[in-house]
């Protein structure tokens, strides 16, 4: 897909963690079925969770036992989701394919890379240690940095504020919707990962991004 981005030079790349960045679902999925398994429910497919992923425990509590925010279930097997997975959180935790290779020719560029996720601090800097990436990232961002989460904009400014960088002067690349949304709202360029999660809405080439990518390495040419 062409892009409409302009080549105007990025001073700074940031990603979205679950569904963009790494392969967060096997584990969210194993611990979902582990929890589903204590309720003497069979195991779900990892292909029929992977939509959900990036959607953290609310979409997977959805797909997993059909709860909403709000039912009087639904906070007690969040907590019991969250510390099942916290007991493996990064088993089988994987960067995507590419991304390991995207990464390095970013870095090569002298370009900073950082992470901004809804993904709480309870997970998050772990995932990333364990993945090799702590000392790389030039910034990272947790769904409890700043009082609001994706779609707002605060947790993407709050990443500029740790870059120095003007948004105009950021990419942000992400599998969801919202991640597309918080982009636009920060002023920064929005990249669509078509290779991740992205929910169970519309299609990435719907959400007005201004570059789409089926492939973590088809963003250097962007860039």
């Amino acid at each position: 897909m062409p892009s409409r981005a302009k080549k105007d030079g990025a001073r700074a790349v940031l990603f979205d963690l679950d569904g963009t960045l790494a392969d967060t679902a096997p584990d969210l999925a194993a611990a979902l079925n582990r929890l589903r398994g204590e309720h003497g429910l069979a195991a779900l497919a990892l292909h029929s969770v992977r939509p959900y992923a990036s959607s953290g425990a609310r979409g997977l509590l959805q797909i997993g036992f059909g709860l909403e925010p709000g039912d009087a279930r639904f906070e007690p097997l969040r907590d019991a989701f969250l510390d099942r997975y916290d007991a493996r959180v990064c088993v089988e935790t994987r960067l995507f394919p590419g991304m390991p290779e995207l990464l390095a020719a970013i870095e090569r560029r002298g370009i900073p890379w950082g992470i901004v996720t809804n993904k709480s601090s309870r997970f998050t800097p772990r995932i990333v240690a364990a993945l090799g990436l702590e000392a790389r990232a030039a910034c990272v961002v947790c769904g409890d940095s700043t009082p609001h989460i994706k779609p707002h904009p605060a947790p993407l400014l709050h990443a500029t504020r740790q870059l120095a960088l003007e948004p105009a002067r950021c990419w942000y690349v992400g599998d969801d919707l919202r991640d597309v949304q918080a982009a636009h709202a920060a002023g920064m360029r929005a990249v669509a990962a078509e290779y991740g999660y992205l929910g169970t809405g519309s299609a990435p080439r719907d959400w007005n991004a201004h570059a789409v990518i089926a492939h973590p390495m088809e963003l250097i040419a962007h860039l």
